[in-house]
């Protein structure tokens, strides 16, 4: 799955620190979802989408991987 948290968070000119505070987790939290090393909840995807005032399906995107899922 990607997303686009870093270039929403950048747009409002927002650090991963403060990011991570308004969703109430850590910023390595932050970082391993920019990075893609990690797939939120549905409830922390929803609640990063709201901080952004955008839906879930605009932060988020998923692309099949090559084994076939």
């Amino acid at each position: 799955m990607k997303n686009h948290i870093k270039y929403f968070r950048k747009e409002k000119n927002m650090t991963q620190q403060q990011l991570a505070d308004k969703v109430s987790v850590s910023s390595r939290t932050i970082i391993s979802l920019e990075k893609g090393k990690y797939n939120p909840s549905v409830l922390l995807a929803y609640k990063i989408a709201k901080i952004f005032n955008i839906s879930i399906e605009e932060l988020f995107t998923f692309e099949e991987e090559e084994s076939g899922l």
